[in-house]
């Protein structure tokens, strides 16, 4: 064995490493930017949804739909954190909602019954996002 030999990387090995990983860095940040507007949407669309069960319940004792701030002790409903939930079109016999999230400006709606559709919902009862 050679007493001057040295083993280990030189700085142009750490370097080219270093520039590797900043190049991962900087593929993966922008898909967990839109995985977290992912998750936002997700959460309004499972809101909507069980806003329109509450309103399905609500319907089914007081014969006319919930029209009123959310959340309200009437509705047996609370919307997830950061999550706003705005009801319109109340009728006897519809309504519409829309929900908005503080992480994004993308909104989701939905409409059931008479209520005229709010864009870009098209299909009664099924949630639509922009």
């Amino acid at each position: 064995m050679r007493s001057g030999s040295r083993t280990g990387f030189t700085l142009i090995e750490l370097l080219v490493v270093v520039v590797i990983i900043g190049i991962l860095a900087a593929i993966a940040i922008p898909k967990f930017s839109s995985t977290k507007e992912q998750a936002y949407l997700s959460r309004m669309k499972s809101d909507l949804r069980n806003i329109a069960t509450a309103q399905t319940a609500y319907e089914a004792d007081n014969q006319t739909y919930y029209n009123g701030v959310v959340p309200a002790a009437a509705l047996l409903y609370n919307p997830s954190p950061d999550v706003t939930i705005t009801l319109s079109n109340v009728t006897q016999t519809g309504w519409a909602a829309t929900a908005s999230h503080t992480g994004t400006s993308r909104t989701c709606v939905i409409y059931v019954g008479s209520a005229p559709p709010l864009a870009p919902a098209t299909v009664d009862g099924r949630v639509a996002c922009t």
